[in-house]
């Protein structure tokens, strides 16, 4: 009986000593992978950490390890590099791999913007080359001239005769007075018949040939084409009655729809080609003239005017034309492929190659795009490298190890506010125990802030209750305000 006792005592002691060992050599690997730094007991050569994060929410740090507030995981170390640069972090990859990884690199370029937008238009008349023919004065119309709206008519081409009773008397007038030899009474009637609405050439025929002139041919001041004509033999006349209007053909509106989306590259002043199915081979040169501040609403589009010469008189509203609309900047700029541009919707990135395999992340303002490439106005320099393939694969490896692009502009000025208590304060930091900041998506915990000034921590102490109002530059979180609340233990 003993000796079955002793048996069964020898096997569960085996079987003990076996599970031990198994699990020791079970969790070996497993405390292998936790580094001394998280844990805070770094042997020697060991990396140190820099600060913990969440994987899933990279752009908040912590100053120890411990379990995320954001997901049900652990947080993750950051380490200093190597090299010593610290929060310029990068992505490392065997420069062996970037062929099989598919990524390819591109050099950031200057040049000048070079750009060109096509699109449609119709000539039409220049409204700024308007002549309106209207008597001065009353009269009658003694003859028509055969003129027909649409007709071309050249400069001072006569269109009707009027006869002016009014004019005959003063005429008569004037021819006494020469007579008398006054100078001063002639010079009173002078006045007197340009008042009535006389031309000056008509009062100069009368005092040349010494006979009165009561009829006046109305004539076109300009060349052109009659659009209207609102005169008929034996009608009388009003002063100011429109009798004609005649546009000019020198120069012509060419009116083009240029899509809203391409319509912010252009400016007034600049080059415009036009193609006419009319004159095929042949180019017409001209220059934006206006951009009209109303869109279309159904196709989208802004109207652009621009202005042709019209020397020949070729040109005629009503054609249409292929129109290119050049434009190039002074200054030259920066350009990336478009390609390489990762916009998030919130910023745009671009990954910079460095040297001995490593990538970063860093944010640009692109500008302009032009036949495949972007213009990058802040963020870059010239000859600096950028992933223009693979980009995306190296940009989801920097957020999960929490690499995240500095900010090219300042934050804005938003404080994010939360009630918490003061558990340690310093003229350089302050440590809390808060509630959650909900413009932040942070939950209630405590954690330690910069001062954004020594001035912060006057009159405060350990234990008081404040609130709390915090600033957001990048990835770091500062005190910009610290006020004692009403209730004190």
């Amino acid at each position: 009986m003993k000796a079955s006792i002793w048996k069964v005592a020898a096997v569960v002691g085996v079987s003990i000593a076996v599970g031990i060992a198994a699990g020791y050599w079970l969790a070996r690997p497993r405390l292998s992978e936790v580094p001394a730094a998280a844990v805070g007991q770094g042997a020697a050569g060991e990396p140190k950490a820099l600060y913990w994060y969440d994987p899933m929410y990279p752009q908040q740090k912590f100053d120890k390890p411990g379990k995320s507030p954001f997901m049900d995981m652990q947080l993750v170390p950051r380490y200093a590099e190597g090299d010593g640069q610290g929060e310029s972090a990068a992505v490392r990859i065997d420069p062996s791999l970037t062929q099989n990884l598919g990524l390819r690199l591109a050099s950031v370029t200057r040049g000048v913007l070079a750009s060109s937008v096509d699109a449609v238009g119709v000539l039409a008349f220049n409204e700024r080359e308007v002549a309106v023919i209207q008597p001065r004065t009353a009269g009658f119309v003694e003859r028509v001239y055969a003129r027909a709206p649409g007709d071309l008519l050249k400069a001072n081409a006569a269109l009707a005769d009027i006869l002016v009773p009014e004019w005959a008397a003063a005429q008569e007038e004037f021819l006494a007075l020469k007579a008398s030899g006054d100078a001063a009474l002639l010079a009173a009637a002078r006045q007197r018949l340009r008042l009535s609405g006389m031309p000056a050439a008509l009062i100069a025929q009368v005092e040349r040939s010494g006979k009165v002139q009561p009829n006046l041919t109305l004539t076109s001041p300009i060349g052109g084409v009659l659009q209207e004509l609102n005169v008929r033999q034996g009608m009388t006349l009003a002063a100011g009655e429109t009798l004609a209007r005649v546009n000019g053909l020198n120069s012509v509106w060419l009116a083009v729809a240029v899509p809203e989306s391409q319509a912010g590259s252009l400016v007034a002043g600049q080059v415009a080609e036009a193609r006419l199915p009319a004159f095929p081979g042949e180019v017409f040169a001209g220059k934006v003239d206006a951009i009209l501040p109303e869109a279309n609403a159904d196709s989208r589009t802004l109207r652009v005017r621009v202005e042709l010469p019209n020397p020949q008189g070729r040109l005629r509203p009503g054609m249409s034309a292929q129109v290119s609309l050049k434009r190039s900047t002074q200054q030259p700029l920066l350009w990336v492929p478009s390609e390489a541009v990762i916009r998030t919707g919130h910023r745009a990135l671009v990954m910079l190659a460095e040297d001995g395999g490593r990538y970063r992340p860093v944010e640009v303002q692109p500008g302009p795009d032009n036949a495949g490439q972007t213009a990058i106005l802040k963020g870059l320099e010239e000859g600096q490298q950028v992933v223009a393939s693979g980009q995306f694969l190296l940009d989801s490896e920097a957020s999960l190890k929490g690499i995240v692009a500095a900010s090219l502009a300042a934050p804005a000025a938003v404080l994010h506010e939360a009630e918490g208590q003061i558990l340690a304060i310093d003229s350089q930091e302050v440590t809390l125990a808060h509630g959650p900041f909900k413009s932040l998506g942070m939950p209630a915990m405590t954690m330690t802030f910069p001062l954004a000034n020594p001035g912060l921590m006057q009159g405060l102490k350990v234990g008081d209750k404040v609130r709390v109002a915090l600033s957001q530059s990048g990835n770091e979180l500062r005190v910009q305000r610290l006020d004692k609340t009403g209730s004190q233990p």
